[in-house]
């Protein structure tokens, strides 16, 4: 009978000791034998985090042989899908190898296709090839494999759509959900990086939710995203704006919202130093969503100290409850943000 590991994978942690495996430097990525309550699965395709594989890209100039390497040595120095820079990973698909028996209530079995919503930061992966490189959607598609701990959250691919578009919207779930909570009806909220994929899903949210009286203005840097998005009814208005230039950001969105600052903020942003074009158009007392895995939440809690705004900022905690199924239902519902998913990212 196979060993019993640690619920949360700390059995998996070769260096520092005493870490989880998100903060370990280095974990074990042996597929030879599985503990007693660990999943194994042979991965198809990761979707590495926007601001990570943004980052990737631009050290490797683009070129796709670098950027296949550059990932193959991370994982071979980790064991794991970790950016060394930006410190965060993804998500990956793949088929159900082997249940450790004592998970073997859970109903999952080999064959069973799955999305991991559990970071690749955190999670044991060895990859034997690379077999493309999607860069404009930040996927690669792998032979490798996987491990998903007793505390991994995972989704069993739906039958009612591709495994790509359900990837696609997956990995950024806890946008959406989080959008879901967060949102009141007659709220104003600012998208920043609002036609991207968790920034157009946000904004379809955001509407939804603030009703007639509320008003969701999207933040983007290309005359095209501000027509796909208007086009499509995602926001009730949109402005052109550097998001790192927060005092032209701040000034543009006040007037795109009748004067008045706003209740609540999303950063969807995949660049760094973004932090106060975010914080700065809402009011004291408002919420700022940092889902961006770019932000610096140094600069984040000291730039909202210095200019005297009390606001609550909250981590851009991928998992909220139910979060795969609000996400995969927004598809459902959107005949538009399925297209463009489909089209774009699929």
């Amino acid at each position: 009978m196979a060993k019993k590991g640690d619920k949360y994978g700390a059995h998996r942690v070769i260096a520092p000791q005493g870490v989880l495996t998100q903060a370990a430097q280095k974990i074990d990525n042996n597929m030879d034998e599985i503990y007693s309550n660990e999943i194994l699965v042979d991965v198809i395709s990761l979707n590495v985090d926007s601001a990570s594989f943004t980052q990737i890209k631009e050290e490797a100039g683009g070129d796709e042989g670098k950027i296949a390497v550059k990932i193959k040595e991370i994982v071979a120095e980790r064991g794991k899908m970790q950016n060394p820079v930006t410190g965060s990973g993804g998500m990956f698909i793949g088929v159900v190898n082997k249940v450790g028996e004592d998970l073997a209530s859970r109903g999952l079995k080999p064959g069973d296709k799955i999305a991991s919503l559990v970071s690749l930061s955190l999670t044991p992966l060895k990859i034997e090839e690379i077999t493309a490189i999607h860069k404009n959607i930040d996927r690669v598609d792998i032979k490798g494999k996987a491990i998903l701990f007793e505390s991994g959250i995972y989704a069993v691919l739906p039958k009612d759509m591709p495994e790509t578009l359900a990837l696609a919207a997956l990995d950024v779930a806890g946008a959406p959900a989080q959008t879901a909570k967060l949102v009141k009806p007659g709220d104003s909220v600012l998208v920043l990086g609002a036609a991207g994929k968790s920034g157009m899903m946000c904004c379809y949210e955001a509407k939804k939710r603030v009703g007639p009286t509320g008003r969701v203005i999207g933040l983007v840097r290309k005359e095209d995203q501000k027509k796909m998005l208007l086009d499509n009814k995602f926001c009730h208005d949109v402005i052109l704006a550097d998001a790192k230039n927060p005092i032209d950001s701040l000034t543009k969105a006040i007037e795109a919202n009748k004067g008045r600052e706003y209740d609540l903020s999303i950063n969807c942003v995949n660049i760094e130093a973004t932090e106060m074009a975010t914080i700065l158009p809402v009011k004291d007392g408002g919420i700022v969503y940092f889902f961006s895995m770019a932000t610096s939440f140094t600069k984040a809690a000291l730039g909202a100290e210095g200019v005297g705004k009390d606001v609550t900022m909250i981590v851009g905690n991928g998992y909220t409850k139910d979060h795969a199924e609000i996400t995969l239902e927004i598809l459902r519902e959107s005949a538009e943000l399925r297209e463009i998913f489909n089209k774009v990212y699929v």
